[in-house]
């Protein structure tokens, strides 16, 4: 049996690692909620000259940067190795070889620590972000259970009912594109910069007046499930009938076609986070649910946490924004409930690129 020991009495350190695509994260989060340190090695200038991740490319960063990334993690805790209580790391979903990195790194450091290993659900991490804290102490749940929760992100765009800790139901999920994956496609189709969702919303703040441009919602009538491959494939031909897809034939001044994609931004933006607010809302009258939790990279538009806010009549769970995107903290919160849960985990544990939740 192992035996948790800190450096803080009743304190349970847990370090948590997440490479399940491009961003080489590590942190070290206190009793499941306490954030010490959330340290995150980007490789976004790496990917965006290809306009998307490259798998191989992400693999070798990954490489490169874990060992750094651990120990400045440690430093900026406070804390060292030993003071570690529990490792844990992301298995899946996400990309084979991303993944490879980080479970094995947490693998060889749990080992010769002798404490427990944990692998973690990537998207049960992103719903733990909202349980960190700087300072001061979190209640079990401060809405209470069930929560409605809305996994949004560049891969996956998921309604998930969270009766309570690791009790999870699937209950709605995009039948095609994923959130944050429509926002890279209609940024490509604008001539705007990788990833797309904050180019977007950069663009469509910049839109002055009223916007007269429209895009369909697809509300999939009787279902929760979403959507946004024909809102993308709209915007490609509203591009391409105002006279601005592609970019190198058209015959407008900069202004103005800097105009019109901001207005396009903005219509784009609308179309997709009106459905996501709509959904889960809708889902949380549904399921009668105490709250409704937000995690994931789309989390971090400025739009859908103003309008979700504005739209529900319970309680909002939103991380910052530093917390919706990739990284190791939510990952430690997770294996925190984890581990108080008795999950336990063997060194032959393997990645699974396609591992569900609910």
């Amino acid at each position: 049996m192992y035996q948790i020991h800190s450096i803080i009495t009743d304190m349970v350190n847990v370090l948590g690692i997440e490479t399940s695509c491009d961003e080489t994260a590590v942190g070290v989060v206190s009793n499941g909620y306490l954030l010490r340190s959330n340290i995150i090695a980007s490789q976004i200038e790496i990917h965006a000259q290809y306009g998307g991740i490259v798998p191989e490319l992400a693999s070798r960063q990954h490489i490169r940067d874990i060992s750094a990334t651990v120990n400045s993690a440690l430093t900026t805790a406070g804390i060292n190795m030993e003071d570690i209580d529990i490792v844990s790391a992301t298995y899946g979903p996400g990309l084979a070889g991303s993944l490879i990195t980080g479970l094995n790194t947490a693998k060889a450091l749990a080992m010769s620590l002798g404490v427990p290993f944990i692998g973690s659900n990537h998207l049960e991490g992103h719903l733990y972000a909202s349980w960190l804290k700087e300072t001061g102490e979190l209640p079990d749940c401060e809405p209470g259970f069930p929560l409605a929760c809305l996994i949004a992100s560049g891969g996956h765009t998921d309604l998930i009912l969270m009766e309570n800790h690791g009790g999870y139901k699937l209950v709605g999920r995009t039948r095609d594109d994923a959130a944050g994956e429509a926002f890279d496609k209609a940024a490509r189709v604008l001539g705007l910069g990788f990833p797309g969702g904050p180019e977007i919303q950069k663009a469509a703040e910049q839109m002055i007046g009223e916007n007269e441009l429209e895009l369909p919602r697809a509300w999939m009538k009787g279902t929760l499930d979403f959507s946004f491959s024909g809102v993308k494939t709209a915007l490609l031909h509203m591009a391409q009938n105002l006279g601005i897809y592609p970019l190198d034939q058209c015959r407008f001044t900069d202004n103005q076609i800097h105009s019109l994609v901001n207005q396009m931004s903005y219509a784009f933006q609308e179309a997709v986070v009106d459905v996501m607010v709509e959904k889960v809302a809708t889902m949380a009258e549904q399921y009668h649910a105490k709250g409704i939790l937000i995690g994931g990279g789309v989390a971090a538009n400025s739009r859908l946490r103003t309008k979700v806010v504005d739209r529900a009549n319970i309680p909002v769970l939103i991380p910052p924004p530093v917390l919706c995107t990739d990284n190791g903290a939510m990952i430690a919160a997770c294996a925190y409930y984890q581990y108080q849960r008795g999950e336990q985990y063997g060194f032959d544990l393997d990645v699974n690129p396609s591992l569900p939740l609910g």
